[in-house]
């Protein structure tokens, strides 16, 4: 079975073939889409894609834990696919949302506040990526 369709199934949602395809583009997209570029970069493939079904099946993926919403970016929300524990850094340059590491350090610290139960935890850097970072210095010059 294909993994976006299993990924799907895992967590509750019914595939459909444009449920099966937007999710399938998020687990190969490690860019932090948002609502448009996912529709942009579909409605070629999928003629009869609306934005509205992209909106919809991205609030339904998101409701069912099957993405994360971001919320780093106070304009958009961007989304991702990667379930697995890291942070975020957006630079304020290009706009651009970028995957972190997270250390085992900061991981086992993360969730160890006595009497909470977390279930979730959202950790975001603000700055400058290295390549606006370059074109800053060769600006400069």
């Amino acid at each position: 079975m294909e993994k976006a369709t299993q990924h799907l199934i895992e967590h509750g949602i019914r595939p459909s073939v444009q449920r099966v395809a937007i999710m399938k583009y998020l687990m190969e997209h490690f860019t932090h889409p948002t609502v448009d570029t996912i529709y942009n970069d579909l409605l070629p493939k999928i003629p009869t894609l609306s934005r509205t079904t992209v909106y919809n099946t991205m609030q339904l993926l998101q409701e069912h834990n099957a993405v994360m919403a971001l919320t780093i970016d106070k304009r958009t929300v961007h989304y991702d696919g990667n379930l697995e524990p890291h942070a975020h850094f957006l630079c304020r340059k290009c706009g651009k949302v970028y995957d972190m590491e997270v250390d085992d350090h900061l991981r086992k610290h993360l969730h160890t506040q006595p009497g909470f139960n977390v279930e979730s935890v959202e950790l975001n850097y603000f700055g400058v990526c290295p390549r606006c970072r370059v074109q800053e210095v060769e600006n400069q010059n």
